[in-house]
């Protein structure tokens, strides 16, 4: 099943963000290689491609999980979680209806 795993990000993250997005990027990049990934990406704090200095506000990855426990303790492991770049996270079921 596919979940829905949305993150805010403590104030001011970048500088740890930085630091933890080589080992966020591998955890991501498995979850690829097993064709298990929909999406991810930050949340920008700006309408813009480039966030700049005003950073991101957050992150939302899309992915197969066996289950909402085994989601849970996914994120649980993330870089970004275990390093203090998120504030709160959320898992929730998620049903992709498009694109088909």
């Amino acid at each position: 099943m596919l979940y829905a795993l949305i993150s805010e990000d403590v104030p001011d993250s970048r500088k740890l963000r930085q630091a933890a997005r080589s080992a966020h990027l591998i955890r991501l990049a498995q979850l690829q290689d097993e064709g298990r990934l929909v999406l991810a990406g930050p949340m920008l704090a700006t309408d813009a491609a480039e966030p700049g200095p005003a950073g991101c506000t957050g992150s939302l990855i899309v992915a197969e999980f066996p289950s909402l426990t085994e989601a849970e303790a996914w994120l649980a492991a993330e870089p970004f979680v275990t390093e203090g770049v998120f504030a709160r996270t959320r898992v929730l079921p998620f049903l992709q209806t498009f694109p088909q």
